[in-house]
C-alpha cells in the first residue's frame, strides 16, 4: 500500500474570543447537540475532539471544540515578553489555578499547537470590523502559533443577498489583511448556513493544507460531499412523491339528493344556514386532510433526513408555519385553499409537536382542516372531474404550481437550520428566497406544466401514484435541477453533482 493510501487524521481547531458561538457552530457542523451552550463566557473549560468526516479508508477529520479566549491582549503581552513563546505554551501551569479565564486561552492556544492541521477562527460578525477591540491580539497569538487560519464570519443574521455578503466578506478581509495566518475569510453563520458554504470552507481547508495531507483529505471531502449530495437528493425525491401524490388524488363528490343540490346552489348564491356543508364541501374537506397530513410526513422525513430532531424539529416547524405557508397568498381564488390548508397542517404539526405527540396527529387535523374550511369559502382550487358515475375533486395546476413553490422554500429552511438561537430566528425567511424560488420556478414552468397534464390523465383514468413511477423520476429531476439553480444562485460558485 502507497503512503497516500494510509489513512489518516486531520484537525480543525475551533478558535474564538470566549462567547461568539465556538460550541454553536460545532454543533451546525457536526449536527449533533455536543458540548454546552450558555449565554455567558468560559462555558467551554477543556478542548474536546470530535470526528467530523470519516472516509471509507478510514480517513478522520477531527473538529476540536476549544475553551474561549479571555484577556487576549494580556495574553500576546505576556507572549512578546517570553523568550521563547512556544515553548512558555507547552510549559505554563500556574495559571491555571490562579486565573482560569487566562488559562483557558492558554489550553486553546496549546491546542492548536499540538492538534491543528487549520485553524478555523470565529468572529462575530454583528460587530463591525474596526471595533473588535481583541481582534489584533488574538491575530498575533495565531501569527505566533504559525498554523493557518480560515477566518469565519458568525452571528451573521438572517441569510443574505450574495451581493451583501460579499460586501461583508471584503469589509472583514481588509480587517485581517495584515495577519500572516489568516488566509481565507468566509461566511459559516451557526444559526443559518447552508451545507453548500461548508463544502466552501472544505475547499478552503484543502488550499492551505501542506503537501502529505492533501490525499487524505480529499478522500474526506469526497466523502462529505456523497453524503450531502444523498440527502439532497434524497430530499428532492421526498417533494416529487408528495406532488405526485397531491396530483393524483381525487375525492368523489356524494350524491346528497334533493337537499344536497339545494344546499350546493345555496352555498353557491350565498344562501346557506349556519354549520351546514354540502356534498362538495364535504369532499374538499377530505382532499385537504390527506394533503395536510402528507404534508406532515413529508416534513418529518425531511427534518430527519437532515438529522434534525427535538428542538431542532420545533424550530424548524415554527419557521414554516410562521414564516412561509402563511406567507402564500390567502384570498386570491385558487391558491386561497392551498395556503389555508398549508397554514393550518403546519401549525396543527407544531402544536402535535409541542405536546409531545400526544394528540397523536389530532393538531395536524384539526389546523388543516380549519385552514382549508377558511379558505374554501373562496374555492376555486379545485378541478372538478365528471366521471362516469360520479364528479369528483382533485386539486387545480395553479395550486400544484404553489405547492412546488412552498416544498422548494421549505428544504431551503430545512437545509439552512443551524442548531444556533437567538432573536434573528423570529425574522428567518428573506424576501429573496422567495423572489428567487418564484424566478427559478418560472423559467422551468412549460415543462411543470406538461407533467400536470400527464398527471392529471392519469388521475382521470383511477391512476394511483404506484402507476406513476415515471413521472415521479422526471419530476424528481426538475426538483433537482431547480433547486441546483436556485442554491447556485444564492451561494454563486458552489459544486453541487
Amino acid at each position: 500500500m502507497s503512503d497516500d493510501l494510509d489513512p489518516q487524521t486531520l484537525g480543525l481547531s475551533l478558535i474564538s474570543h470566549t462567547n461568539v458561538g465556538k460550541t454553536t457552530l460545532a454543533r451546525t457542523l457536526l449536527r449533533a447537540d455536543i458540548g454546552e451552550v450558555r449565554d455567558e463566557a468560559h462555558v467551554t473549560r477543556e478542548a474536546e475532539p470530535y470526528t467530523m468526516i470519516e472516509s471509507p479508508a478510514g480517513d478522520r477529520l477531527q473538529l476540536w471544540d476549544t475553551p474561549g479566549f479571555g484577556d487576549s491582549v494580556r495574553l500576546a503581552r505576556r507572549l512578546a515578553q517570553a523568550g521563547n513563546p512556544l515553548g512558555w505554551f507547552m510549559t505554563e501551569v500556574w495559571d491555571r489555578f490562579r486565573d482560569r479565564a487566562f488559562w483557558s486561552g492558554q489550553r486553546a492556544v496549546r491546542n492548536v499547537l499540538e492538534q491543528a492541521d487549520v485553524v478555523l477562527y470565529l468572529v462575530n460578525a454583528a460587530e463591525t470590523p474596526e471595533d473588535v477591540g481583541y481582534l489584533d491580539a488574538e491575530l498575533e497569538v495565531l501569527d505566533l502559533a504559525a498554523k493557518p487560519v480560515v477566518v469565519l464570519l458568525n452571528q451573521l443574521g438572517r441569510p443574505q443577498t450574495p451581493a451583501a455578503e460579499t460586501q461583508e466578506l471584503e469589509r472583514w478581509r481588509r480587517r485581517t489583511a495584515e495577519a500572516r495566518c489568516v488566509r481565507q475569510v468566509l461566511a459559516l453563520d451557526a444559526f443559518a448556513r447552508c451545507w453548500v458554504q461548508e463544502d466552501a470552507l472544505l475547499g478552503a481547508v484543502a488550499g492551505v493544507l501542506p503537501a502529505d495531507r492533501h490525499a487524505a483529505f480529499d478522500r474526506l471531502r469526497a466523502a462529505w460531499r456523497q453524503r450531502s449530495s444523498a440527502t439532497w437528493h434524497a430530499s428532492m425525491a421526498v417533494l416529487a412523491q408528495r406532488l405526485v401524490r397531491a396530483a393524483l388524488d381525487r375525492e368523489a363528490i356524494e350524491d346528497g339528493g334533493l337537499g344536497g343540490r339545494l344546499r350546493d346552489v345555496g352555498a353557491l348564491l350565498g344562501l346557506r344556514r349556519e354549520g351546514a356543508s354540502t356534498p362538495r364541501e364535504l369532499a374538499m374537506q377530505r382532499l385537504a386532510a390527506r394533503l395536510a397530513e402528507d404534508i406532515r410526513q413529508c416534513t418529518d422525513r425531511l427534518i430527519d433526513l437532515h438529522r434534525l430532531e427535538g428542538h431542532a424539529t420545533d424550530v424548524v416547524l415554527t419557521r414554516l408555519a410562521e414564516h412561509y405557508a402563511v406567507q402564500e397568498p390567502v384570498n386570491e381564488g385558487r391558491a386561497a385553499v392551498w395556503g389555508g390548508a398549508v397554514a393550518g397542517a403546519l401549525a396543527g404539526l407544531k402544536a402535535d409537536v409541542l405536546s409531545g405527540g400526544m394528540t397523536l396527529g389530532g393538531g395536524l387535523l384539526a389546523g388543516g382542516l380549519l385552514g382549508a374550511l377558511g379558505a374554501a369559502g373562496l374555492a376555486r382550487g379545485f378541478n372538478l372531474l365528471r366521471g362516469v358515475e360520479t364528479p369528483t375533486l382533485g386539486w387545480a395546476p395553479e395550486v400544484l404550481d404553489e405547492q412546488v413553490r412552498s416544498a422548494l422554500l421549505g428544504y431551503l429552511a430545512v437545509a439552512h437550520y443551524g442548531r444556533g438561537r437567538g432573536p434573528w430566528a423570529e425574522e428567518e425567511g428573506p424576501a429573496f428566497w422567495q423572489d428567487s424560488v418564484q424566478a427559478v420556478v418560472a423559467e422551468r414552468h412549460e415543462a411543470l406544466q406538461a407533467m400536470w397534464v400527464e398527471l392529471q390523465s392519469l388521475r382521470q383514468a383511477g391512476a394511483g401514484p404506484q402507476d406513476a413511477g415515471e413521472l415521479v423520476a422526471r419530476l424528481q429531476a426538475w426538483l433537482v435541477e431547480v433547486s441546483r439553480t436556485l442554491l447556485w444562485r444564492l451561494y454563486p460558485g458552489a459544486v453541487l453533482d
